[in-house]
C-alpha cells in the first residue's frame, strides 16, 4: 500500500524570501551593490593560484551581484573555482564558459544574492582569436528585475569592435534595468568599441584597475541603462586584493 504524501507545511515569511516564489513587501534590495572582477584564474601577482584569496576578496566587497571573468569552471586537469566561490559566499552561481574541452572549462561566471531566473551566453568568439563570450543573466531581486551581462572581450580593437556590436543588439529591451560589466581590454580612452558602448549607456566613472599593484588601466568597466540609477563607482584597494588577482574588483552602487 503507498502512503499518501502529506500536505506541505505553509512556508515561513523567510523561506519565501528565500525561494523568491513570493516577492514580500517592504523587502526593497535599494542600493544594490554590484561589482565586476577578473580573477585571473585565481593566480595572484606572486604566482600562487589561490581560489581562497579570490572568495577573501569577495567577504571584503560585500557585493549583492558580482561579475567574474577568466574563472576555471573545473574539467580533468584544474578544479572548479567557481563552486569554491559559490560555497563560501553562499550565492546563487550561474556560468557561461567560453573555453570547453574535457581537461578545462573556462569562461565567465555571475554570483547572486538574489536569485537567477534565466541566463542565456552570447558568443562574441571572433576569427581565430580565442573564444570570448558574455553571460547574460536575468536576477529577481525580491520581485524587482535585473539584467545583467558579464563580459570579457578580445585584446585586438577590430575583435572588439564587433563584439561591441554583437553586444548592443542584445540590448533591445528596456522591460527592466540592464547593467553591463566586464573587462572590456580597451587600453584606450577614445577607442571606438568604447565610444559605441559610452554612447549607448551614457558616460560613467572609469577608476583604474590594472595592474592592481600599480593601476594604470581603467580595463574593467561597469555600465547602467537608465544612467540615473548609478549612484557611485570605486575600486577596492585592498593588500588582499593587490595580490589575489592582476586586476582589482571594480563596484557599483545602484539605487532603484
Amino acid at each position: 500500500m503507498v502512503e499518501p504524501v502529506p500536505a506541505p507545511a505553509p512556508a515561513s515569511d523567510t523561506e519565501l524570501v528565500l525561494s523568491a516564489d513570493v516577492p514580500l513587501a517592504g523587502l526593497d534590495p535599494w542600493p544594490l551593490t554590484v561589482a565586476t572582477y577578473n580573477i585571473h584564474s585565481a593566480v595572484g601577482t606572486d604566482g600562487r593560484f589561490s581560489p581562497e584569496r579570490i572568495a577573501g576578496v569577495l567577504g571584503e566587497i560585500e557585493a549583492d551581484v558580482i561579475a567574474l571573468q577568466e574563472v576555471p569552471l573545473g574539467g580533468t586537469s584544474q578544479p572548479n573555482v567557481l563552486d569554491l566561490l559559490r560555497q563560501t559566499t553562499g550565492f546563487h552561481a550561474v556560468e557561461g564558459p567560453t573555453m570547453e574541452t574535457r581537461e578545462r572549462r573556462y569562461g565567465n561566471a555571475v554570483l547572486s544574492r538574489y536569485p537567477v531566473l534565466a541566463t542565456e551566453s552570447i558568443d562574441l568568439s571572433f576569427g581565430s582569436r580565442e573564444p570570448r563570450g558574455a553571460l547574460d543573466a536575468d536576477i529577481d531581486c525580491h520581485g524587482h528585475m535585473l539584467r545583467v551581462v558579464a563580459t570579457h572581450l578580445g585584446l585586438k580593437p577590430a575583435e572588439r569592435r564587433e563584439q561591441i556590436k554583437r553586444l548592443l543588439q542584445a540590448f533591445d529591451t528596456d522591460q527592466a534595468p540592464v547593467i553591463l560589466m566586464g573587462d572590456v581590454n580597451e587600453w584606450f580612452v577614445w577607442g571606438r568599441a568604447l565610444r559605441w558602448l559610452v554612447s549607448h549607456f551614457e558616460p560613467a566613472p572609469a577608476p583604474r584597475t590594472f595592474p592592481s599593484r600599480w593601476p594604470v588601466f581603467s580595463l574593467d568597466r561597469i555600465w547602467i541603462s537608465p544612467r540615473h540609477r548609478l549612484l557611485q563607482v570605486e575600486v577596492h584597494r585592498s593588500a588582499l586584493a593587490r595580490v589575489a588577482s592582476d586586476h582589482l574588483p571594480l563596484i557599483a552602487h545602484i539605487d532603484g
